[in-house]
């Protein structure tokens, strides 16, 4: 039988990594096997490493079964992956999924809650983990899937998903009485995501940026007003929402500063700059809770087309936001870490690999 591999970071220094050889693994009763096909690597890959210990993430693909102690770390990846052998009902070789990743050649699953649409995994290990991050989606059985949109969807669906919540659960609570809703990394895809869904509805939206963004974010066109964070005393001071998914002290002190009692909430949704700021803000965005939710409100059919919608209208525009960089391997996964790691890669370029 081939070979199989992983890629490891060392959970305290993200920017050392190692490639470890493995054997394929076995399989018992109750598990398939799938094969990691094909993956994107974005700042929200490098933020689960970075809360890998406080929010769990290095639980999801524990580093043992591969041979490697606990000082290393699998960041997840999202992705394709194909079904190469089974012994669960309904889940045949050759089904593709879309789901959460290690960065590896393999993954052994335990599915449960089969149906058209996919399967859970019901490994033990990943039991108390939040359940969303375990459910792989069929291709043959998601309203959202298309063949041609397979490296948008590597790139931008987690991320989306995310935007699409945050954006539901700003709407859903009547945009907190805000006249002003202020997004830190306004250039990342997960603020303009979310920006996209709220243009045109409700207050203005004004997107916080380095000055070296400035141009590519202003492009996009789904904020009123772009501003550097240099600038945040220029905003004018009316009641205002912050989203921040920067993570940075500094724009938080400033933005409190400038707008004092003004500043009638503010929410911490991720970090892009690797400094976790849920313990600074008011209050943390988590999109697994308005996930639960609207699947209450809509069920998980009337959530996955609405889902579907939206991201058909978004997948319209966002191509012409991005250029898709692809590399072959566990040597191009690596390089695609670092360049994310070190911040080399510009709002522009998302990142693919097919292994």
């Amino acid at each position: 039988m081939a070979d199989s591999w992983t890629f490891a970071v060392a959970r305290a220094d993200l920017a050392r990594t190692t490639l470890a050889d493995g054997a394929v693994p076995a399989l018992a009763d109750g598990e398939a096997l799938l094969r990691v096909d094909r993956v994107g690597l974005t700042a929200n890959n490098v933020t689960y490493a970075v809360l890998g210990e406080a929010m769990r993430y290095w639980e999801f693909f524990p580093p043992e079964p591969r041979g490697l102690d606990r000082q290393w770390g699998l960041p997840p990846l999202w992705g394709f992956a194909e079904v190469t052998s089974s012994t669960v009902a309904g889940v045949e070789p050759g089904l593709r999924v879309y789901g959460y990743l290690p960065p590896a050649g393999h993954l052994v699953v335990r599915p449960e809650r089969v149906d058209g649409s996919g399967f859970r995994d019901a490994s033990p290990h990943r039991a108390g983990l939040p359940s969303p991050y375990n459910s792989y989606r069929s291709t043959t059985g998601d309203p959202a899937y298309r063949a041609e949109q397979e490296d948008l969807l590597i790139l931008f669906r987690p991320l989306f998903f995310t935007s699409f919540m945050l954006a539901d659960q700003v709407v859903d609570n009547d945009w907190y009485g805000a006249e002003s809703l202020v997004l830190s990394s306004a250039s990342s895809k997960t603020a303009y995501a979310a920006a996209f869904e709220l243009h045109g509805l409700g207050p203005r939206l004004i997107g916080l940026t380095s000055p070296g963004n400035l141009a590519f974010t202003r492009s996009l066109g789904c904020y009123d007003d772009v501003l550097t964070y240099d600038d945040i005393a220029a905003l004018d001071a009316v009641p205002t929402v912050y989203l921040d998914l920067s993570g940075a002290p500094a724009h938080r002190s400033a933005l409190r500063a400038h707008l004092g009692d003004r500043l009638v909430r503010d929410i911490a949704v991720g970090l892009t700059q690797q400094t976790p700021n849920a313990d600074a803000a008011e209050e943390v965005f988590f999109a697994p809770v308005q996930m639960r939710k609207r699947s209450q409100d809509w069920g998980r059919d009337g959530l996955d087309n609405r889902f579907a919608d939206a991201w058909q209208r978004f997948s319209q525009v966002v191509s012409g936001w991005l250029d898709v960089r692809v590399g072959a391997g566990p040597e191009a996964l690596r390089d695609a870490w670092l360049d994310v790691l070190a911040g080399r890669t510009p709002p522009r370029v998302g990142h693919v690999v097919q292994l």
